[in-house]
């Protein structure tokens, strides 16, 4: 599964390339969704390894008139009206008011829309405010992600998160005035220092709000980041992997009893709230993507727009991409597991059956299966192969011995 390798420049690096180099293949895409990278931030978080910077407020500007030209352009892979649109960043909701509204009214009218379509804006509470959450509903947005991430002011210090506890119940009542009720709350267990008694408490005061979607994370050290450095020089410890494992089980039982399905490993929903652009992802489904530091899917390319606002700015009208990905057989086949066992309903047996009996790596991605039904960590349940709840815990292993 090695990215391409894209044209060497003059100084040996490699070199960008616009995304209309593969018009050819990508005449066939069909995508249902797109996904929009705002970089801004007002602080970067020391976990955090997404392409972001803090704002200057100087090229909010330029960064939405040049997302609007390329989502312009892009509509030449649109075939048919999107069903999901997922902004992300970085802080969307760090752009100014009118630009916000630029940004959001312009991508509507340049690209095709279905009726009922999900729009997603993730949300820093700190940065919402009335106008701004007006500002969301007036231009379609029908659902916000949260990033609530603790209740513990000591463990957002922990990870760098500059907002305070009480502005997400502030953040969540302003959303809900302009009428936007489908809200998700993401939050992070396992951070270093943090007690089960705390993670129990994350999960009440998120439960208090009554979001139709939770997304519960456990803390990566990310390579690259701050934190990773930390842990590296001894700053940091991780968290005890029995402590960590009473957290999931305590966020699966809980969760349950309070009527969230738990539809991915680390997603939960009410009945009929999952997040459809997610899903896209899980299903391996298509989509475009707009922005710096962006990835896009279809018609068998994968696809990361450069990682760098001012030459991602220069560029245009197609996005510049520093890598493009065609899976060959086995790792087409090694993403549908790795994608598709992530939803906890699970595959298919004859999809199952159907991977199985193609490429050079059969026999050992057999013998993964077999070893993680015997463990307990996968089972057999109404014709479907799936995670059992134990296997929730194992499953990045489980999964990379697919891919």
């Amino acid at each position: 599964m090695e990215p391409v390798h894209l044209a060497q420049a003059d100084s040996g690096a490699t070199a960008s390339r616009p995304l209309s180099d593969w018009l050819p293949q990508l005449r066939a895409a069909r995508p249902a969704g797109a996904y929009v990278h705002v970089p801004f931030c007002f602080h970067k978080c020391h976990y955090c390894d997404f392409y972001s910077f803090v704002d200057t407020k100087d090229r909010q500007d330029a960064y939405v008139e040049r997302l609007l030209a390329e989502a312009r352009t892009m509509a030449e892979l649109v075939h048919e009206p999107l069903q999901t649109l997922f902004v992300g960043g970085g802080t969307p909701t760090l752009l100014a008011d009118d630009r916000l509204r630029r940004l959001l009214g312009g991508l509507r009218e340049a690209l095709p829309w279905a009726d009922g379509a999900e729009w997603t804006v993730e949300a820093n509470p700190e940065t919402v405010t009335a106008a701004k959450a007006q500002a969301l509903a007036s231009c379609g947005v029908n659902r916000v992600s949260m990033g609530a991430q603790s209740f513990q002011p000591e463990l957002l210090r922990q990870l760098e998160r500059h907002h305070e506890p009480a502005s997400v119940a502030r953040a969540m009542g302003l959303l809900r005035n302009a009428g936007i009720e489908r809200l998700n709350i993401d939050l992070i267990f396992a951070i270093p220092t943090s007690t089960l008694a705390q993670w129990q408490d994350d999960l009440a005061q998120a439960l208090k709000f009554a979001p139709d979607h939770l997304s519960c994370y456990g803390l990566v050290y990310e390579p690259g980041t701050p934190l990773r450095a930390r842990l590296e020089a001894g700053g940091v410890e991780r968290l005890d992997e029995e402590l960590e494992a009473s957290m999931v089980e305590h966020t699966v039982d809980t969760l349950a009893a309070a009527g969230y399905h738990h539809y991915e490993i680390s997603n939960w929903a009410k009945p009929g709230q999952e997040c459809r652009h997610n899903i896209l992802y899980w299903q391996n489904g298509e989509w475009i993507a707009l922005g710096p530091s962006a990835s896009g899917h279809a018609a068998g390319l994968r696809w990361k727009n450069v990682a760098l606002l001012q030459e991602w700015l220069d560029g245009g009208p197609w996005p510049p991409v520093r890598s493009v990905e065609s899976l060959d057989e086995d790792g087409r086949i090694g993403e549908a597991f790795l994608m598709g066992l992530r939803l906890l309903d699970g595959m298919e047996a004859q999809r199952v059956r159907e991977l199985l009996a193609r490429g050079s790596r059969a026999a050992q991605r057999q013998a993964a299966l077999d070893a993680a039904v015997a463990r307990g960590d996968m089972m057999w349940t109404d014709g479907r192969l799936r995670f059992s709840e134990r296997g929730v815990l194992t499953s990045d292993s489980v999964l990379r011995d697919l891919l």
